[in-house]
């Protein structure tokens, strides 16, 4: 197990592990924990009582935090003729076709989220392989495979965030950064809150949310009383 630095040490001793805190409470001692030299992002993690083998049971989808994550994203959109005009009038980083299909197969992946039209999907899909692992696959479910590009990379550039459930029923979403004011955090936490128990599937059973904790980049983890909303 790698040594905890100096400076991770002393953000241990901020947090009772043990404990779960209020939301506000809560993100405050992540940014008192945050103590890298950068600006550290902050995650909430949520441990869901779902099944996600059980196809009734899996949570995808994307929502636009509102105050956004705090980093500007990459946008690469596959459309063509007027599509292709709309995309880079929305602010889109790259605009192609077969062209930039080409350089993603010779290992180019400067670019940190792919919106599609429905009629490049078929080429696009070609793709999987390289693009399903690295989770750039368009998606109807969040919104990437969509014929209103305009409305994608809008969203996208505002900070929209996708969720999805992992193998271990476990969600990560990134909610901003260390420096942000704490009301910007708590509000954006309580809207990534508000879907995800929206999201709740109706075939799960028992404790939907079963642990929620944030933490940075660097710090340690805080445990989060949802209640406390």
């Amino acid at each position: 197990m790698a040594k905890k630095t100096k400076k991770q040490q002393e953000a241990l001793k901020l947090v009772d592990r043990t404990k779960e805190y209020g939301i506000k409470e809560a993100l405050e001692l992540v940014k008192q924990s945050a103590k890298a030299n950068f600006d550290e992002t902050v995650e909430a993690a949520f441990r869901l009582g779902v099944d996600p083998k059980k196809a009734d049971q899996q949570i995808r989808g994307a929502m636009v935090l509102p105050h956004g994550t705090g980093k500007t994203q990459t946008v690469l959109v596959f459309a063509k003729g007027e599509k292709a005009k709309e995309a880079e009038a929305a602010g889109a980083d790259f605009v192609g076709e077969q062209e930039l299909i080409s350089k993603i197969n010779q290992g180019w992946f400067d670019f940190d989220v792919i919106v599609a039209t429905p009629d490049m999907m078929a080429e696009v899909g070609k793709l999987g392989r390289v693009l399903g692992p690295k989770g750039l696959m368009p998606n109807p479910k969040t919104g990437t495979v969509t014929f209103d590009v305009e409305k994608a990379v809008n969203e996208i550039k505002a900070g929209k965030v996708e969720y999805r459930v992992d193998r271990q029923s476990n969600i990560h979403v990134p909610i901003g950064k260390a420096s942000f004011d704490i009301e910007k955090l708590v509000e954006n936490f309580e809207s990534l809150l508000d879907t995800v128990v929206k999201a709740k599937p109706q075939a799960a059973k028992g404790v939907y949310m079963r642990n929620v904790a944030v933490t940075s980049t660097m710090g340690p983890g805080v445990k989060v009383d949802v209640s406390s909303k």
